[in-house]
């Protein structure tokens, strides 16, 4: 059985997860797949690096999940993240949404994408083609309260 929330090394199978979606109840459905590219503010990129705190994250993303459905009326709703190496054009993240109408599903998509940028602690480091690394778009998850 596939899991509707997963934090995994494994490749990630849009497919897979898109068959678990099957519901006579939605006119929609959105797959969104973010994948690793080969470059980032104008550098080279080899491939990007994930690293999580499994538990907290898997627990994170299922309330987004929850919170999704509630608030945008969607009758499914997936979310698998990978960790460790992802090489280039290979899938980081899947979000997949199924709604009776398409504004649904894609603003849910859209919600839960920048959620998981602000919630999740999924921590993206980036290995340039110069041999250099960098953490990118975590800073605000380690900003301290004063």
């Amino acid at each position: 059985m596939i899991p509707w929330i997963a934090v995994q090394e494994a490749p990630l199978d849009a497919m897979a997860l898109r068959s678990v979606m099957e519901d006579p109840h939605a006119g929609a459905l959105v797959l969104f797949e973010g994948r690793a590219r080969d470059h980032h503010e104008g550098r080279p990129v080899l491939e990007l690096a994930y690293e999580a705190y499994v538990p907290m994250a898997e627990k994170e993303l299922g309330l987004l999940r929850e919170k999704a459905i509630e608030r945008y009326g969607l009758t499914r709703c997936a979310i698998h993240h990978r960790i460790g190496v992802v090489p280039l054009t290979e899938a980081a993240v899947l979000v997949v949404t199924s709604s009776a109408h398409r504004a649904e599903s894609f603003q849910a998509a859209a919600w839960i994408m920048d959620e998981i940028k602000q919630r999740v602690p999924i921590w993206k480091r980036e290995r340039y083609k110069d041999g250099s690394e960098s953490w990118v778009e975590c800073t605000h998850r380690f900003q301290m309260e004063p």
